[in-house]
């Protein structure tokens, strides 16, 4: 059976995948501490993995037994509000850390795990977009979006050669803890559109930026 890796699986979008996915695949679900949701799923569970230090990768690699990744999905992420009168210095270097320097580092450290047929999927923001930003505000959370973005771009160029797909997906507005409940899909709903886009996923298409309902992005 096929093996995804995903990290943020406690909660929320990221316990839904591991709920759809374990259909099909073998799952290990990262996350720093597991919900009881995520507990009584038929899936390995990896604790205590912040994804920022470097002894998240040894412990996955460790986790894996010389198994290999056949999807990767990073779904850890973290929102701190920071508007321009409350410039919150430190909350913005905290979410480039999460949500852009830590996916690219554990992509890298991952990679000799990967076969020719992996794929890499960061779940982003819309927020993200430069074109689509029409309402300013959240710096961090856009800046670091973007950032992830870009890596994920340059990442579907770098590894083409390993036949490996990279895509960034937007999961919608989605009732989460993150959206304090607000939104217009349930994490489940959201899975599942992720998981549809996954599947159409292949080297034609990588380095793209998705919305779960299938439309393209602009960057």
């Amino acid at each position: 059976m096929p093996l995804a890796v995903v990290t943020g699986a406690n909660r929320g979008i990221g316990l839904e995948l591991v709920k759809k996915l374990k259909t099909d695949f073998s799952v290990l679900a990262c996350c720093r501490k597991a919900s009881p949701e995520l507990r009584q799923l038929e899936a390995q569970v990896l604790e205590e993995i912040e994804v920022t230090k470097e002894e998240a990768k040894e412990r996955i690699v460790r986790a894996l037994e010389g198994r290999e990744i056949d999807l990767l999905i990073q779904n850890a992420g973290i929102f701190r509000k920071t508007s321009l009168e409350e410039l919150n210095l430190d909350g913005i270097r905290e979410q480039f850390e999460v949500n852009a320097l830590a996916p690219l580092r554990l992509t890298k450290d991952l990679l000799p795990s990967m076969n020719k047929n992996s794929k890499v999927i960061f779940i982003t923001s819309r927020m993200g977009s430069i074109e689509d930003n029409s309402s300013g505000g959240s710096y961090g959370y856009r800046m670091s979006k973007s950032a992830l973005n870009m890596a994920a771009r340059s990442l579907s160029h770098d590894l083409r050669d390993q036949k490996i797909s990279v895509a960034t997906i937007h999961p919608g507005f989605v009732r989460t803890d993150m959206t304090d409940g607000a939104g217009n899909l349930e994490a489940g709903e959201a899975a599942e559109a992720i998981l549809q886009v996954i599947k159409g996923l292949g080297l034609s298409t990588s380095g793209r930026f998705w919305h779960s309902n299938g439309e393209e992005l602009p960057w």
